[in-house]
């Protein structure tokens, strides 16, 4: 799952303004109208935090500051940083978190948590790399234009054309803060360097940025959306040719210099970056980071070499049931004979054709349609944002990438989208299919995210903010949850989603080896290949993730942990009175919540069903 969290907030209206200024004696006291007072003074505030993310409010379907990209400098996020401890001040000026029920004091101890991560962050600002295959803001950009920047009017066009002037500017301030990590001793690998120059060249290949003869990414879009506006008669012939040449000059002038300086000073840096990959630890504070890292994506302070030895103990339990599926397909060789056999097998694999990429998004289909009868069983509520299976666009799709999911918008008007990467088909086994489309799609990221930005009933933030450990937590659950629903047929399928899940408890080990432990780059490599079904440049894909993005392969297997606890707490203290669909229903009621409050929530659940 792919998002940057940042979300949709009614604009503010006369009378919530008169309720955030009416001193405190005024108000009614009752907890339940105290705590409709809070989400409006909190829904207020979010609606001035949007304001820092220009392209996020594009990707909520607003038209609020479209001409407009982010701040992507140090003294930009310095700026956030104090206007949210300003918004902690405010926040306990006005109100009295004892005077609150039990969902008010939620939303409050979620906005001081929040505060803390960021303070938490702050002091580690330089050590994030700023951009690598995964955190790559310098392919964001075109996205966001392409696939989220509607043009319906002229004056739509018009801030499109203003958001390509202001690349100059943005990429300049990825760059200078890539420079100033650099000055600290702080570099990705070198192979990130290599993904960051090739997606930038990509991004300049085609008219008019040169003469193949083929229009680039940007180019063709910007000329189809204002071909788009002519056609609907919003503009004429002499108006489309006026605003063409605008695009073209934007292009031309603001775009390709400022992808060339980012190509530039990657290649001349790159050469100082490490050749061969290590984690953390090769960074100044490289255990305070990794410590951070820990905290910031799974919510919790644990431990790293307890992470490891959870990660080891869930690979052994894993095998053992894989074990058992070799057995009931009579494969005669070993476990490690089978993996081989799954990853090598033809048969398990779609060709390199544009027929057999169509065929992994129509079997994918499949299985999301295959699951849909089984839904109102264990769910009260379904999302009513459609979802769609798409390949990835050429200019970001990489081999071996990861599948990801982004979000539609709360009123079902742009659809959630699953997206696949299909460059190289020997990384899509198909035995791998019919889990992942449950993780990304229903019941995982797609009916997580959009029964979030659709519950009106939660202070905004909290419809849209995202914690992976809760997010990637519910996904990997999912997989396990459509298996107890009974659509899995095949046991070659059902050993692909225990591999999902040996991959997940994988991660805890690699991920660990490698930022805790001084694993090398090689070592995990063979761990993940000893331990999967994996194709080897997958591998080899994911294993270059981890190095880039520390801690975040911890969220998935840690976050099903933590949901599968509560499940089994709730079970025990329920008995005959567990409701699974109840259950879930709480999960995914209370937005994106960091563990802790979380396990808050579904201990409030058990308590009010038990009283009852």
């Amino acid at each position: 799952m792919r998002r940057h969290q940042s979300p949709h907030a009614a604009p503010l209206i006369g009378l919530l303004a008169l309720l955030l200024l009416a001193p405190l004696a005024a108000l009614a006291s009752s907890p339940a109208e105290e705590t409709r007072r809070l989400h409006a003074f909190l829904d207020a505030v979010y609606e001035e935090e949007l304001r820092f993310s220009p392209e996020y409010l594009t990707k909520l379907g607003r038209r609020d500051l479209q001409d407009q990209l982010d701040d992507y400098s140090e003294a930009g996020e310095l700026a956030y940083l104090e206007w949210y401890r300003d918004s902690v001040a405010r926040l306990g000026d006005r109100f009295d978190r004892g005077a609150l029920d039990a969902e008010g004091q939620l939303s409050w101890d979620f906005w001081h948590f929040r505060l803390e991560r960021l303070e938490d962050n702050w002091q580690f600002r330089k050590h994030p790399y700023v951009l690598t295959q995964v955190s790559a803001s310098h392919t964001d950009l075109p996205q966001l234009l392409i696939n989220y920047h509607e043009v319906e009017s002229e004056a739509d066009m018009l801030a499109y054309i203003s958001r390509l002037e202001a690349f100059k500017r943005a990429l300049g301030q990825m760059r200078q803060r890539a420079e100033d990590a650099a000055d600290k001793g702080i570099r990705p690998p070198r192979f990130a360097y290599d993904y960051v120059i090739g997606q930038s060249r990509e991004l300049l290949r085609g008219a008019p940025f040169d003469s193949s003869g083929e229009d680039s990414a940007l180019w063709a879009d910007a000329r189809a959306k204002i071909d788009g506006l002519r056609e609907r008669g919003v503009i004429d012939l002499e108006r489309a040719e006026a605003l063409q040449q605008r695009t073209r000059e934007a292009l031309v002038n603001r775009v390709g210099p400022a992808y060339r300086a980012l190509i530039a000073w990657y290649q001349k840096d790159r050469s100082a970056a490490p050749a061969e990959a290590r984690g953390a630890l090769s960074l100044p504070d490289g255990k305070a980071w990794y410590a951070n890292r820990i905290r910031e994506y799974t919510t919790l302070d644990r431990d790293a070499k307890a992470i490891h030895a959870l990660g080891l103990q869930e690979v052994t339990r894993l095998r053992e049931a894989m074990e058992a599926i070799r057995r009931d397909v009579d494969f005669k060789g070993d476990l490690a004979a089978f993996f081989t056999f799954i990853r090598e097998g033809e048969r398990f694999y779609y060709p390199n054709t544009p027929a057999g990429r169509q065929a992994i998004i129509d079997e994918t289909r499949d299985y999301l349609a295959r699951i849909e009868p089984h839904l109102p069983d264990y769910f009260g509520r379904l999302p009513i944002t459609p979802l769609e299976v798409r390949r990835v666009e050429a200019f970001r799709e990489r081999d071996g990438g990861a599948a990801f999911y982004e979000q539609g918008t709360p009123d079902g008007s742009r659809p959630g989208v699953y997206y696949m990467h299909l460059s190289d088909m020997r990384a899509n086994n198909r035995t791998d299919l019919q889990t992942t489309a449950y993780h990304e799609g229903n019941p995982g990221h797609h009916m997580q995210v959009a029964l979030s930005l659709e519950n009106t009933g939660l202070p905004a933030f909290r419809r849209n903010v995202w914690y992976s450990a809760y997010g990637e937590g519910w996904a990997l659950y999912s997989e396990l949850l459509a298996a107890e629903m009974g659509v899995y047929d095949d046991p070659y399928m059902q050993f692909g989603r225990l591999a999902a899940e040996i991959f997940r408890a994988i991660r805890l080990v690699v991920d660990t080896g490698m930022h805790a432990m001084g694993w090398s780059q090689e070592r995990a490599v063979q761990y993940m290949l000893e331990n999967s079904a994996m194709p080897e440049s997958q591998v080899r894909s994911e294993i270059e993730r981890y190095l880039v993005w520390p801690g975040q392969a911890l969220s998935y297997k840690m976050g099903m942990q933590h949901i599968l606890e509560l499940r089994e707490q709730a079970r025990a203290e329920l008995g005959a009175d567990f409701d699974i669909r109840g259950f879930h229903d709480v999960v995914l009621g209370g937005g994106s919540l960091p563990l802790p409050l979380l396990s808050r929530q579904v201990e409030g659940w058990i308590e009010r069903r038990s009283a009852r």
